[in-house]
């Protein structure tokens, strides 16, 4: 009798498409797919040539229905791997492109793809011990390891695996309100998600403190938690995601701890500067927060999701116990089983802890401190480089590794015309796949009226300034030739 454990035959490509990815042979059999999926990969990236595919939506829309869709009978393994591999590859946008810089989404480490392949091939679920012996030990190690980098001074400090900033910030908030803290207050440059998160956990729309420069501003903060004290949860950012600025934390963790205030800290995208010696006084007071938000699908090169919540105290998590007999009965833990599904809001779980721990070992702290160093420096040269353009002009000196500019043309339209003209600019370069850019809105204007700025977000590491110099220069281009339509069409020019 035939072992039922081996692979089927390989009479054919359908036949493969069957194989399992783990067991005897797995390995065998991912090293003889992979090829193919890597093949149609490069020859997607090969026909995009360039960041994102030109054309928009429609032609995006187009090429996908030119193409073959599922049948009846499969056409195997290989031939469905390299067609729909080359489809995807074509179609997307390309963050290791330097002219891919919108957003806090970055070029994934190589290292950390090949060890997700083996985590997806492996398939640990992260809900029961019995289902990842080791890989809940990796994820206990690596949560330890990053509880520790926030908190080096605290007695238990505890961290648990996210999805990222929204889960960690919702669970920023609901830690606190299990706390009989209920009352959220947030800077004007906070994140959407800390609003969402009051809305889903029922607790009041967020007190919202003025900022000045992105920045919540302590006096204001001050004057908010003079009524409210121990009823508030202050959430405070570092690195927001319009301008990369850091909120004065060591002023803000004083007044909270005056005032008896919660305080958590969304540093989703400046957290991990504490992996470097130079950078990591700009989060200084990070470590006075009880909670911690972290994503390492930004600084960190993960693939996307790769979040972490840390809390000072491990005592905070364990509002999110929960028992399920099946999963962690009461017997089991007393025998000494972990429980891991009080370790996340959710219950089913990929093992996203093994890539970033793989990450880490393979780097140590200094290396992707070396990485975010190498990020934020980009970022000071391109900013020198716009404060020299003669048709470009500058909001600020960056913080981390955001740059935020406007086209001088935008500045010779009145009112509207000019954010006209900012966000027609990014379009153009969109549609044309020539660059994918960023955008956000400012109290830049007369007044204190808000302003549309264009934002280079930089998460390459492998660049350098001068890589950046055709990008801006085709901003200037497409403002100029720009600038005279938009002036014709806007009645407020007119």
């Amino acid at each position: 009798m035939a072992d039922a454990r081996s692979a089927p035959a390989a009479s054919s490509g359908v036949a493969s498409a069957e194989w399992l990815a783990g067991g005897p042979g797995g390995a065998d059999r991912l090293a003889r797919l992979l090829p193919a999926a890597l093949r149609g990969m490069a020859a997607g990236m090969a026909e995009r040539g360039g960041p994102v595919p030109a054309g928009g939506p429609a032609a995006v829309a187009a090429a996908l229905a030119r193409s073959s869709g599922a049948a009846r009978y499969g056409v195997g393994a290989e031939q469905a791997l390299e067609e729909l591999s080359a489809l995807l590859a074509a179609g997307s946008a390309d963050p290791a492109d330097p002219a891919c810089a919108a957003h806090l989404h970055c070029p994934p480490l190589a290292v950390s793809v090949a060890a997700d392949v083996v985590a997806s091939a492996l398939n640990p679920s992260m809900d029961s011990w019995d289902q990842a012996p080791v890989a809940s030990e990796i994820e206990r190690e690596f949560t330890t390891g990053i509880a520790r980098l926030c908190y080096p001074d605290a007695a238990r400090p505890d961290a648990v695996v996210t999805s990222g900033g929204t889960e960690s910030n919702l669970l920023g908030l609901l830690l606190a309100r299990e706390s009989a803290v209920t009352r959220p207050v947030c800077g004007a440059n906070s994140h959407h998600s800390v609003a969402r998160a009051a809305w889903l956990l029922g607790l009041p729309a967020p007190v919202v403190v003025p900022c000045a420069d992105d920045r919540m501003v302590p006096s204001a903060l001050a004057e908010t938690l003079a009524s409210l004290g121990a009823q508030a949860v202050v959430v405070a950012t570092a690195g927001t995601t319009n301008t990369g600025r850091i909120d004065p934390l060591p002023e803000i963790s004083e007044i909270c701890r005056r005032t008896g205030a919660r305080l958590h800290v969304d540093a989703a995208y400046g957290g991990l500067a504490l992996c470097s010696d130079r950078l990591r006084t700009r989060v200084a007071g990070l470590e006075l927060a009880d909670s911690v938000a972290l994503d390492l699908h930004k600084f960190g090169w993960q693939p996307v999701a790769a979040g972490v919540f840390a809390a000072r105290e491990e005592n905070d998590l364990r509002a999110l116990t929960v028992r399920a007999e099946y999963l962690n009965a009461d017997d089991d833990t007393e025998a000494g089983l972990p429980d891991l599904l009080g370790r996340s809001l959710r219950t089913s779980r990929r093992p996203d802890a093994f890539r970033m721990a793989v990450t880490l070992r393979a780097l140590g702290t200094a290396g992707i401190g070396a990485l975010v160093e190498r990020c934020c420096a980009n970022a000071s040269g391109v900013h020198a480089m716009v404060e020299d353009h003669p048709a470009l002009r500058s909001w600020g000196t960056p913080e981390l590794s955001t740059v935020v500019f406007r086209p001088l043309a935008a500045d010779e339209l009145p009112g509207a015309a000019g954010d006209d003209l900012v966000a027609q600019v990014r379009r153009t370069l969109l549609e044309e796949g020539t660059a994918v850019i960023g955008r956000g809105a400012l109290p830049t204007g007369p007044d204190g009226e808000s302003q549309l700025w264009l934002k280079l977000t930089l998460l390459h590491p492998h660049t350098e300034a001068a890589d950046y110099r055709a990008l801006l220069d085709a901003v200037a281009t497409v403002a100029a030739d720009l600038r005279a339509t938009v002036a014709r069409e806007s009645p407020v020019a007119s």
